[in-house]
């Protein structure tokens, strides 16, 4: 197991990416290793950050402003080589198939209901782990 997981974390609010790093904790799961965040407020930070590489998922904000975490999301599968698995927090529970559309692969709902969310996180960190096996 890797001694640590880079999570990015994309929102315009501050409030958001605050809920996201508490309902993480120090690691999301047992099984997955502790998680370090890297924060971008803008969409080009997040593709700065990911054309440093080490980023092994990344929560995208659906309601962020000037551009949506589904809008980021669908930029940066179709432009980053190698792209790590993304959850996006949609707005409503019927947003999902515009998470799909974004080819994310988990989205749960905002605010951020932390075992969901936490549990959703773990997913794609093992996904990731076993990937890279």
């Amino acid at each position: 197991m890797q001694a640590t997981a880079t999570v990015l974390v994309y929102s315009d609010d501050a409030n958001t990416r605050e809920q996201v790093r508490l309902a993480t904790g120090r690691r999301p799961a047992p099984d997955v290793p502790p998680v370090e965040f890297v924060e971008c407020a803008t969409p080009a930070a997040v593709l700065k950050e990911l054309d440093r590489g080490g980023i092994d998922v990344c929560v995208l904000d659906g309601e962020a402003v000037p551009m949506g975490g589904m809008g980021v999301c669908r930029q940066i599968k179709d432009e980053i080589f190698d792209c790590p698995p993304v959850l996006l927090l949609i707005g409503r529970p019927q947003d999902s198939w515009l998470a799909s559309w974004s080819r994310a692969e988990a989205a749960v709902t905002h605010p951020v209901e932390p075992v969901e969310f936490a549990s959703a996180l773990a997913s794609l960190l093992r996904r990731k782990a076993l990937a890279g096996a």
